[in-house]
């Protein structure tokens, strides 16, 4: 039991941690400058672009952010600066995606409320922590998928245009990534170690009755009519 305990622990741990990281994908920019999930160095060498969850920062000469909001258009953006050439579907494709992110503070969200659900003893709380575990997991699996998407096509087009630009995956990606392993891990975890709780409690029940046998004390089952009404 103490071992299934610390398990417990370890679990509910790891789903405050995915959680965490969750919020840092969250809050890439334009909401924290420097923090992206999509970072592009433009040939010039002085200029910089932060792709993020609601928005992007251009670091350099005439630089600045985005107001925060739900979907743009970075492949828009890149044609503008840097002269990188989007067909018209990969347009498309990058700027509807890009509305799927709002995904990442649900996932957040709801990997924290997994969190606290852990937190709170019982079989029915560890039962319901690992189901909301599970929806921020395959949440967190979407998304990710649409952002390796989304950015993939971004960092692809730069690389391969010959502007000498340069675009790469950056923290707000492998946050996202550590975050879709600890949900699961911590998902495994409270639902075997609350199933094995379950199992050890029955088996002490089991245990205590073929004790109570043994000593010569038996109890015996009264009728639903002959027991006396608690209320």
């Amino acid at each position: 039991m103490a071992n299934t305990g610390i398990f417990h622990h370890i679990g509910t741990f790891l789903l405050f941690a995915a959680s965490i990281l969750l919020l840092i994908t969250t809050i890439t920019s334009p909401v924290v400058n420097d923090i992206a999930i999509l970072k592009v160095k433009l040939s010039d060498g002085t200029t910089s672009v932060n792709f993020g969850t609601f928005g992007y920062c251009i670091s350099g000469p005439n630089g600045g952010c985005t107001s925060k909001h739900i979907g743009y258009n970075p492949a828009d953006l890149m044609d503008t600066i840097d002269n990188t050439n989007f067909d018209t579907a990969a347009t498309d494709t990058t700027k509807g995606l890009t509305r799927v992110m709002v995904l990442h503070p649900i996932a957040c969200g709801v990997a924290f409320i997994a969190f606290l659900l852990a937190l709170g003893s019982g079989f029915c709380g560890a039962i319901f922590a690992a189901s909301m575990s599970l929806i921020a997991w395959i949440i967190t699996i979407i998304v990710m998928i649409t952002d390796f998407v989304l950015f993939g096509i971004i960092k692809r087009h730069v690389n391969n245009d010959g502007s000498g630009s340069n675009a790469y995956f950056t923290t707000g990606m492998w946050t996202l990534l550590a975050a879709m392993i600890l949900l699961f891990l911590g998902t495994i975890l409270v639902l075997l170690t609350c199933c094995s709780s379950r199992m050890h409690r029955q088996n002490r029940n089991v245990k205590g009755a073929e004790s109570g046998y043994a000593n010569g004390t038996t109890v015996s089952r009264r009728h639903f009519w002959q027991r006396r009404n608690r209320y």
